[in-house]
């Protein structure tokens, strides 16, 4: 049976553990290396910063049966690619030996990450900044291509694909964890290395043909839709998860998905934010609130995480509606 683990809990598991055993670090100070907890497994993760906004993560564990509860987080641009070992958070990402992850930045949704026990997981996890994303695949015009544009969505659910691990992604991988070199060029070999296992990731992406448009939905189909949109409505603080969501409903998440985009023009996860912000809206405009206050009625713990959400969607911060001021125009759906 699994351990299950929120993300609290997991975070008090290393702080105690490296209370007793601080991370060590290595002799050409570029990484630093994190034992893994006895609670949580065994093993070790290297940490590096290969340049500023590229983080790479080498990991070599062995876990116990763990499911880590992860709340809902903005997230930077990641790649993973593993030699061994599987990490299952159901719908959102299956990661093995045999397919690895492509996770755009952008609003990750809570989700629950399944590590079966006494598998070794051997392999790379890469985190990289918007900005430097940006810079490093925009064409001379400063844009994206179509393709990897879903791959920035700040204001959104983030974008997430399952490149299949080939022979040559591999290589790379092994390559990364048995650099030969110290210093400067360790850093500079790991950059390379990091970029053509990056390449070969977005190789299979960008390639992808472009899909044929589909048809409108059945009539059956829409009412389900504005049945889950009203689901939504009902239960901003304490939404269900998407799977949740289309069972409910009786529909596939898939089609609950491209149900969304069809009718409200939204993914459900963006639909939900929009209605979030009305009410959000509706609430700091009554007397005596507060913006903690409204921030937890609807949904959001992190005061912060609101605040930046709503002034994406009207233009003002929550302290500034709550002084009475207005937005200069909205697209809220009703």
């Amino acid at each position: 049976m699994s351990l299950e683990l929120t993300t609290r809990e997991v975070e008090a598991i290393w702080t105690e553990a490296q209370q007793h055993r601080p991370p060590a670090v290595s002799i050409d100070r570029l990484e630093t290396i994190c034992t893994v907890p006895s609670q949580l497994g065994n093993g070790y993760h290297r940490y590096l910063e290969l340049c500023p906004g590229l983080d790479l993560c080498l990991v070599n564990t062995t876990s116990h049966d763990v499911a880590h509860h992860v709340p809902e987080n903005q997230h930077p641009v990641q790649f993973m690619a593993f030699l061994s070992g599987v990490y299952d958070s159901g719908d959102l990402a299956l990661i093995n030996a045999e397919q690895g992850y492509i996770g755009g930045s952008g609003i990750q949704p809570r989700h629950r990450v399944h590590s079966p026990g006494w598998h070794r997981h051997v392999g790379v996890n890469i985190h990289l900044t918007s900005a430097l994303f940006q810079q490093l695949f925009a064409a001379a015009d400063g844009a994206l291509p179509p393709t990897l544009q879903p791959l920035l969505q700040e204001n959104d659910c983030q974008h997430r694909f399952s490149p299949k691990m080939t022979a040559a992604m591999r290589v790379v991988v092994q390559q990364i964890l048995d650099c030969p070199f110290v210093g400067i060029t360790k850093r500079l070999y790991l950059q390379g290395k990091v970029f053509e296992l990056m390449a070969l990731q977005l190789d299979g992406l960008l390639n992808e043909g472009t899909a044929t448009p589909s048809a409108s939905p059945k009539a059956d189909t829409v009412a389900r839709i504005h049945y889950a949109a009203e689901i939504l409505r009902s239960h901003l603080e304490q939404p269900p998860h998407q799977t949740e969501l289309a069972q409910r409903v009786g529909l596939s998440d898939r089609t609950l998905q491209k149900g969304f985009k069809t009718v409200f023009g939204l993914t459900p996860f963006a639909y939900l934010t929009q209605q979030r912000m009305h009410q959000a809206e509706h609430l700091l405009r009554q007397p005596h609130r507060t913006v903690a206050e409204v921030a937890n009625i609807v949904g959001y713990a992190n005061p912060a995480q609101f605040a930046a959400a709503f002034k994406r969607q009207f233009g003002l911060t929550p302290r500034e509606c709550l002084r009475g001021n207005k937005p200069a125009q909205t697209s809220l759906l009703g």
